[in-house]
C-alpha cells in the first residue's frame, strides 16, 4: 500500500517513487547540524529541511545502502533521538553498553546504531531500497522516518512523520515563507518548496490537515542533474 504522502509526492512533484513507503515510526532525531546536548528540549521548529538537502545530494550519488546510511547519519533529528537513547543506556558498568570502556564515544555509538538500523531494516522492492524507522519514545515532535534510494536513478528521499500537534501550516510559512505551490487532496493539503542548484533539484512537500492546520508529514527529495 502506498502511503498518502508518497501518493501526494508523486502527484505534486512527479517523483519516480514506485515503492510502498509506509512510515511505521522510528527513534527521533534532527536534520542537519550539531544536535543539542543531552536531553535539551527539542521542538519541531528545530527542523530545517534545507540543511538536509546537501546530504541527500551526496546520498543520491552513492550506492544504495551507503546512501541510506548517509541520510540517517546526517539527520540531526535521528542523532538527537538515538543520542538520548544511548545516554539512558550507556552508563559505566552496564554490560550491554558501558560508556566507560576505552575508545567509547557517543558520536561513534550513534553511527554504529544507525548502521545497524540500515542493515537490519533495509528492504528492497520495485528497484528501490528503503528503510522505515519508528521514533516512538515520547515526548518527541516526530514519530517516524523513512529513507529511500532508487537502484537506477541518482535520487534520494527523506520522509518524516510529525507527532500530533507538533507543528502547524502557519509555522511552516513563518519559517520558510509562502510555498511556491499548494494543492488539496481528499484528506490533506500540501505546501511545496524547492531549491535549485547546478548539481541537483530539490523538492519538499509538507502534508497538512486542512481542518486543524496540523502538519502530518514532510517529504524531501533530491535528484542529481546529468551533466553533458
Amino acid at each position: 500500500m502506498i502511503s498518502a504522502l508518497v501518493a501526494a509526492m508523486k502527484t505534486a512533484i512527479f517523483f519516480p517513487l514506485l515503492v510502498s513507503v509506509l512510515i511505521l515510526g522510528l527513534p527521533s532525531a534532527v536534520i542537519g547540524g550539531n544536535p543539542p546536548a543531552g536531553n535539551a528540549p527539542f521542538s519541531a521548529n528545530d527542523l530545517d529541511w534545507r540543511e538536509m538537502v546537501p546530504y541527500l545530494y551526496k546520498a543520491a550519488t552513492q550506492p544504495g545502502e551507503q546512501g541510506l546510511e548517509t541520510m540517517l547519519e546526517n539527520s540531526k533529528i535521528i542523532r538527537v533521538y538515538i543520542g538520548r537513547e544511548i545516554r539512558r543506556e550507556c552508563r559505566p558498568g552496564n554490560d550491554r553498553c558501558d560508556s566507560s570502556r576505552p575508545g567509547f564515544s557517543f558520536d561513534s555509538e550513534v553511527n554504529k546504531r544507525i548502521d545497524g538500523i540500515v542493515r537490519e531494516g533495509m528492504l528492497h522492492q520495485h528497484k528501490n531500497l528503503f528503510v522505515n524507522y519508528s521514533l516512538g519514545d515520547a515526548p518527541f515532535p516526530f514519530s517516524a522516518v523513512a529513507v529511500l534510494k532508487s537502484d537506477n536513478h541518482q535520487d534520494a528521499y527523506f520522509v518524516l512523520e510529525f507527532a500530533p500537534h507538533a507543528y502547524t501550516g502557519q509555522d511552516v510559512q513563518s519559517k520558510y515563507g509562502a510555498p511556491y505551490d499548494t494543492d488539496v487532496f481528499d484528506r490533506y493539503g500540501v505546501f511545496k518548496y524547492k531549491l535549485n542548484d547546478p548539481n541537483y533539484t530539490s523538492k519538499t512537500v509538507f502534508e497538512i490537515n486542512p481542518i486543524d492546520d496540523q502538519v502530518m508529514k514532510i517529504a524531501i527529495s533530491v535528484k542529481a542533474k546529468k551533466h553533458r
